[in-house]
């Protein structure tokens, strides 16, 4: 008997995503992650659950359709970590003329069914608070509904509703080789200077920009679609705006950037679309990206930004699929499952391009495609809450405030950020405390001691990286000092943990 029915290699969004819904149609999962959760590209994004107006152009309505749909989907089983966002949108007398944009938000309104997200409005700019950051030439636009998402934040809550399913997650372990023996996978992993064997009936490839090379070295085949890797850059600066809107700028390439509200003191600007032949784990911004989100923001914002007043710069690497004739904007982000099952031998499937908003639809999908070699319950994950969202999609206020009666010690802020990242389950963290000391050590004005050891305890965090930069944003506000008292709490927790056993 095999040790898995499953065993899916990568913990991204879309690893992650199939890992949940398989769990919970009663299959035995095994996740392997040779770095930690949502290390790559799937912390990479724009941090928008979104239809992809831009992808109408180039008559992509099946995925915009789809994506659109999953917004309110999405929206209504994880309220905490994704929420309503209004998008405006200039219009730039010089690039696309008013009345394509007025069909293409006619079409974004109707194309996915939407019930909750409030529709398109004209805007005059020449007055209002949505006009106050932007240069005095642009005087007509359009306002528009999406959704923002903590994303890295999405993947781990997957992974956490997975374990809880009986998924066994292992992160900082590398699949090291695979090979058919009969019915089965027989799969070698290496994690921390130890090396095992498991099996498993059947591989799941969901390694994103890693799939052509997991491919070729590890599973010695080659993959049966072309993989184009395509690298987004984003940066943040000092708040530019006071308002809860974002902006949708259109460029003079063709492509859209985006500038959207960050963690409260911060712009988030973004993203590029460049051909990528590095190693996927060493991408960067690179200064021309960087220069090029400052002009586009420049040529609409009246406040002018350059590279040294950026505060952060991330990258992630897009693994689509096709060849490199179209320019990369034009590619698909649409994905493609690729089932490999000769006859009595053990299933192969490879997991090709994606994007965030439609990781529950390819997760369903996916575990469809293998379902004749399980035979699983049905698809499930439609109405059902993520953890910590068991509550009304427009009920993150009630929750903030019953957060704030319970523990007052907490700033409004810091209670915000909690009640964001965990929902109904900031209980764990917090318990029975009464005073700020009951949670400590405090590591800068929001990190707590309490928060640390849950996200080591049940979140997979090892190190201050991932707490501050995948299960958090505080990287942005912590200091040198912080972070090294943060790292000798975890390495004292560790060995806490490690003679407890």
């Amino acid at each position: 008997m095999a040790d898995f029915d499953l065993a899916i290699i990568g913990g991204g969004i879309n690893g992650a995503g199939i890992a949940r819904d398989a769990a919970g149609r009663g299959i035995r999962v095994l996740l392997v992650e040779q770095s930690d959760l949502a290390s790559a590209t799937s912390s990479a994004s724009t941090k928008l659950i979104h239809g992809g107006l831009r992808y109408l152009e180039q008559g992509a309505f099946r995925l915009v359709r789809e994506a659109l749909a999953e917004r309110e989907v999405l929206l209504r089983n994880a309220p905490h970590l994704i929420r309503p966002l209004r998008f405006v949108l200039p219009h730039h007398d010089g690039l696309r003329p008013a009345w394509q944009l007025r069909v293409g938000l006619f079409l974004y309104d109707r194309l996915g069914g939407r019930e909750i997200l409030p529709g398109t409005e004209v805007l005059d700019l020449t007055h209002g608070e949505v006009a106050v950051p932007l240069k005095r030439r642009y005087k007509v636009g359009f306002e528009y509904s999406d959704c923002r998402v903590d994303d890295s934040r999405l993947v781990l809550l997957n992974a956490v509703e997975a374990a809880e399913r009986g998924a066994v997650i292992r992160t900082r372990t590398r699949l090291a080789r695979a090979d058919r023996e009969g019915l089965l996978w027989r799969l070698a992993l290496k994690s921390r200077g130890r090396r095992d064997i498991v099996t498993a009936r059947a591989l799941v490839n969901a390694t994103g920009p890693w799939v052509a090379i997991v491919a070729q070295q590890i599973l010695r085949r080659e993959t049966s679609i072309p993989v184009r890797l395509v690298k987004g850059s984003h940066i943040v600066v000092p708040k530019l705006f006071a308002h809860d809107h974002a902006y949708i700028f259109q460029s003079g390439d063709g492509r859209v950037v985006f500038a959207i509200p960050y963690e409260d003191d911060f712009t988030l600007i973004g993203t590029t679309d460049e051909d990528y032949d590095g190693d996927p784990g060493a991408v960067a911004a690179s200064s021309d990206e960087i220069t090029y989100l400052c002009r586009t923001a420049n040529d609409y914002f009246r406040e002018s930004i350059a590279p040294e007043d950026v505060v952060w710069a991330y990258a992630g690497v897009r693994p689509l699929h096709g060849n490199r004739g179209a320019a990369p904007k034009d590619i698909s982000r649409d994905y493609l499952l690729a089932l490999d099952a000769p006859y009595r031998e053990p299933p192969l499937l490879t997991v090709y391009g994606g994007k965030i908003t439609t990781y529950r639809r390819l997760a369903e999908a996916a575990v469809d495609k293998i379902a004749d070699f399980f035979i699983p319950a049905p698809a499930w994950t439609t109405r059902a809450p993520l953890p910590g969202g068991d509550f009304p999609w427009n009920g993150f206020e009630a929750l903030l405030a019953r957060t704030r009666g319970l523990w007052p010690f907490l700033t409004d802020t810091h209670a915000r950020r909690l009640v964001a990242a965990y929902g109904t389950r900031i209980d764990r963290i917090l318990g029975r405390a009464m005073r700020a000391e009951d949670v400590g050590p405090w590591f800068g004005t929001e990190l707590t001691g309490a928060e640390v050891r849950h996200l080591m305890r049940s979140e997979w965090a090892e190190r201050a990286e991932d707490v501050l930069w995948r299960r958090s944003k505080l990287g942005l506000r912590l200091g040198a000092d912080q972070r090294q008292a943060l790292e000798r709490f975890m390495a004292d927790a560790r060995v806490v943990e490690t003679a407890a056993e």
